[in-house]
């Protein structure tokens, strides 16, 4: 006969078991994706957002504020706009995310194992014929497995952190950049137009002096060939100024909407250092690069792994208290148990750990060495550019002292408006030539930078500062 006071006793301690066991449960909490709301918040982003006030009122000058919006943004503004809107951004903190929420994982100890088997005896029903048998597992870590699991994942998400502060040098990066060609088409088409009233000039004397027979049809024709490939090179510097706005904007993570009533100040990209000592660039290259920093958390992450894979050669200890319910007589067992490594001794685990460290180690000296031939490459680079430069510079103001006396030779009669105008057309085109070494010493300049993770003019550590903070956090709501 089945004992059913018993059968129900049962499956309400079972339920009693499962309830408490569930009140410290996490609930799924669906949120879906909806691409039209991430498109009417892309295209709503301003640069008269509120929050960009307050983050840039916490990160940048503390007086720069107190007109809102701002009048114009000059290049550190908007460097702190883009780490305030740039997705990449929150991409690298959503991983920095994950990586410490897996220190939480790697700090939790093993649930014990609770095992409950009930048996029906049907040839023996005195006095009763049930059986219950019931064991608790209690597992017990050894030879500090826990620490090593834990001080992996820290120096994974540290190695993550930093990686948040490379990508905010990328953004800042790519916004310099941006600037730089924006500045230099702007700069371009004003000078472009410039030549080109010169050359309208210069062709209208010319066609003058055919019709009185002074100039031959070649040089009239040459002269109108000059001014129509001056007017397509403006109509091409046109087209790059708008497309250095929209890669602005883009690099800004803001739509190019929001660019248009900005009034733009190029001033921070006016003036570069005379030279570059190269001791510190190095120095500072080694000390603060965040890959590189990243590289070393990633190789101490694998000095834990492996240091977590020897320790698992001590098999980890199981205590087994239990009881059994026998036909009416009550017995309690207790015993530990153990892995016996007679098969293997985790020395495959421990091969493949020992190559990963060597592995993170050759990838620390092969960034390293990188890093070190980016300076060398990059301030090579820019010593040559700034020399091209200062050259062009001369030309230029040569020019200029030229033109100077040929408009008084002019007024003097003792030459002709033609030739005024020859002087003119050489003077901007050295104008352009100037233009383009200084953009073109600009790009070095921030390949310097970059190579350095760094201004060669703001103290390293307050970059690193505010990467160990999390300083440049601004969220995934904007």
């Amino acid at each position: 006969m089945f004992d059913f006071h018993r059968i129900w006793t049962g499956r309400l301690a079972a339920t009693g078991v499962m309830s408490i066991l569930g009140l410290g449960c996490v609930h799924f909490e669906s949120k879906p994706i909806s691409p039209a709301k991430v498109v009417g918040n892309f295209e709503q982003r301003s640069l008269e957002n509120p929050e960009l006030k307050s983050f840039l009122a916490q990160n940048g000058p503390t007086n720069a504020l107190l007109n809102w919006p701002l009048a114009e943004w000059d290049l550190s503004h908007l460097i702190l706009v883009g780490l305030f809107y740039h997705p990449d951004l929150d991409l690298a903190r959503a991983h920095w995310a994950v990586a410490q929420a897996s220190r939480k994982t790697a700090r939790e100890r093993p649930n014990p194992t609770l095992t409950v088997s009930p048996a029906y005896n049907t040839s023996q029903g005195i006095p009763t014929p049930w059986l219950l048998t019931a064991a608790i597992d209690i597992p017990i870590e050894t030879a500090g497995k826990r620490g090593y699991r834990l001080a992996q994942a820290s120096q994974l998400s540290e190695a993550a952190r930093w990686n948040i502060a490379s990508v905010a040098w990328a953004v800042r990066s790519r916004i310099r950049q941006a600037m730089i060609e924006l500045d230099s088409a702007i700069q371009t088409e004003g000078l472009l137009r410039e030549q080109q009233t010169v050359q309208d000039e210069n062709l209208r004397i010319l066609e003058n002096q055919f019709r009185a027979g002074a100039v031959s049809a070649f040089d009239q024709t040459q002269a109108r060939i000059a001014a129509d490939s001056t007017r397509l090179a403006l109509r091409e510097a046109e087209r790059q100024r708008v497309e250095a706005r929209v890669q602005l904007a883009d690099a800004l993570g803001v739509p190019t909407a929001a660019l248009e009533t900005a009034r733009l100040s190029f001033l921070e990209i006016e003036e570069l250092p005379n030279d570059v000592p190269t001791r510190k660039v190095r120095r500072q290259a080694l000390l603060h690069r965040a890959d590189l920093l990243g590289a070393l958390a990633e190789y101490e992450a694998s000095q834990a792994a492996l240091q977590l894979e020897i320790a698992k050669q001590y098999p980890d200890i199981h205590l087994g208290p239990g009881y059994e319910f026998d036909q009416g007589d009550s017995k309690w067992s207790f015993g530990p148990s153990v892995t016996v490594p007679l098969l293997n001794r985790n020395q495959g685990a421990i091969g493949e750990a020992k190559a990963r460290r060597e592995e993170a180690a050759a990838a620390v000296v092969s960034l390293q060495a990188h890093a070190f031939a980016d300076l060398e490459r990059t301030v090579v680079g820019y010593r040559t550019a700034l020399q091209k430069a200062t050259d062009a510079e001369s030309l230029r103001t040569s020019l200029l002292r030229q033109e100077k006396s040929a408009e008084a030779m002019l007024a003097a009669g003792e030459i002709s408006k033609a030739d005024l105008a020859a002087i003119r057309l050489q003077l901007s085109a050295a104008s352009l030539a100037r233009l383009d070494s200084l953009t073109k010493s600009w790009q070095a300049y921030g390949a310097l930078e970059d190579a350095m993770q760094s201004g060669l003019g703001a103290d390293a550590s307050s970059w690193e500062t505010s990467a160990r903070t999390d300083g440049l956090h601004a969220g995934t709501t904007h």
